[in-house]
């Protein structure tokens, strides 16, 4: 890359998918910032040492995207022309205990950013969204061009609204956008909170876990590396321009298309531990989906989007890294 190539910013960069994303933009040779505000929602250390080992040599930047004057003061200094956008507040159920992290972080924070990216030109914006926007209009597979509008969550209402926010800005201002609902991402460096890790690090350490809905409820695990695949896909794709009064904002599912029951989750995790799982079955979570599952035809055909990791593959490798860094046996 020229040195007079703008950088990518990528925000969130010291989160899971954030972490990849930059490595896999260093990887291809691109100049990358990344901001982070490293905030307490699972470990800040975890965090620094998911850049540490994936993308140290990123310059990344401690900013909270509620902070406008230091996020203006970024865009003006690195002028970006492509930004993809991974910060948020993340976790269905903690939606329910601290709402207002939420409002703060993926409305407020999501604002302050499409208005710099309004203003200072950018070329494209690239932003997270989630499967659980599907919420109780869902019907497998998820389509695109099913209904949002009965979320399950608090998360799951801010992540629709970012799509909404993102359509009328691109209908406004023609601010090219693509928005990407993440399934159920899994891998090395995963997030705590997430189902993956919290049953590998006790399963590996002898201990319960809780199993909900008696274990009958299916995911679309999706491996970290197709994920990215598919966001480096999607920022090398922008919208075109408005045509016909249609905006320059498209939508697309990442996931696997293979939901996976959550009995064979757990027996993946215990074959890979080489011990069985003390499972304590419970009823359903609030603000849960009993079944996720991905229709990934528009991403195929418009990122070439190809999902290739089954959880037979994927998961030991979650497991083996539990090992490794918590050091449970």
């Amino acid at each position: 890359m020229s040195d007079s190539t703008p950088p990518v910013l990528v925000t969130g960069a010291a989160g899971f998918i954030g972490a990849y994303v930059c490595r896999a933009l260093r990887a291809r040779g691109e100049a990358v910032i990344g901001l982070d505000n490293f905030n307490g929602y699972y470990d800040p250390q975890l965090k620094r040492d998911r850049v540490a080992a994936l993308c140290p040599d990123i310059d990344l930047r401690t900013l909270d995207l509620t902070d406008r004057a230091g996020l203006a003061a970024l865009f003006d200094e690195l002028q970006p022309q492509r930004v993809i956008h991974l910060a948020a507040q993340a976790g269905v159920r903690y939606s329910l205990q601290n709402p207002h992290a939420y409002v703060d972080s993926n409305l407020a924070g999501f604002v302050n950013l499409l208005e710099l990216c309004r203003h200072r030109h950018v070329g494209h914006l690239v932003y997270a969204s989630s499967s659980s926007v599907y919420g109780d209009s869902a019907t497998p597979p998820f389509s695109e061009d099913q209904r949002i509008d009965k979320p399950r969550s608090l998360y799951a209402a801010t992540k629709a609204a970012n799509e909404l926010m993102g359509y009328s800005y691109a209908q406004l201002y023609g601010l090219r956008m693509t928005g990407l609902r993440f399934f159920t991402v899994y891998g090395r460096w995963g997030r705590p909170d997430m189902a993956p890790m919290i049953f590998s690090r006790a399963v590996l350490a002898g201990q319960p876990i809780e199993v909900f809905n008696n274990g009958e409820m299916r995911r679309d695990f999706t491996h970290i590396d197709d994920i990215v695949a598919g966001v480096l896909a999607a920022l090398d794709r922008p919208p075109p321009a408005a045509v016909d009064g249609v905006p320059p904002h498209r939508v697309f599912n990442l996931g696997n298309h293979t939901p996976v029951e959550l009995e064979r989750f757990i027996a993946v995790i215990e074959a890979a531990a080489g011990r069985k799982a003390d499972k304590v079955y419970k009823p359903m979570q609030p603000g849960d989906m009993v079944e996720t599952m991905a229709d990934t035809q528009r991403a195929r055909e418009a990122l070439g989007f190809e999902p290739r990791t089954a959880i037979e593959d994927g998961l030991p490798e979650v497991v083996d890294w539990c090992r490794d860094y918590f050091g449970t046996v």
